[in-house]
């Protein structure tokens, strides 16, 4: 880490790196771009329109969330196959869900501001969709 603060320290300095001839001008070229970013969360696809001027008129984002979405149903409802039991459900089968939801989207709770916690609700239905059971965790 020392050796690392230090090259920092270095190429701060670098009169090459400081030069006009690197340093990039960010200007926007044209009205419509895509991108894709691999981030922590999964892949992020973005894809924006602007105005001449600068100005966002249109925003589609594909994020990890969505594109995990089959995958962490899939998961909740494997998880509830194997351990509801009855007509309850238990603080250990709430864990097992959330565990089920962060294998595929770790970052799902700081995204939606929740800050470390994550906030579930689970309800428990019988075949006529009355209400068996519920829990929640804040």
């Amino acid at each position: 880490m020392i050796f690392a603060a230090e090259r920092i320290r270095e190429l701060l300095d670098d009169p090459d790196l400081l030069s006009a001839d690197v340093q990039a001008q960010a200007r926007r070229n044209r009205l419509e771009g895509v991108g894709a970013l691999e981030a922590p969360r999964g892949t992020l696809f973005h894809h924006y329109r602007v105005k001449p001027g600068g100005i966002i008129t249109w925003v589609n984002l594909l994020i990890a969330t969505g594109q995990n979405n089959l995958a962490m149903n899939a998961a909740v409802a494997a998880i509830a196959r194997r351990f509801v039991r009855g007509a309850s459900l238990s603080e250990g089968m709430l864990n097992r869900v959330e565990a089920g939801i962060r294998a595929f989207d770790p970052c799902l709770s700081c995204s939606t501001h929740a800050a470390g916690r994550m906030p579930l609700a689970v309800e428990l239905r019988g075949p006529d969709g009355a209400l068996l059971d519920a829990v929640t965790r804040a």
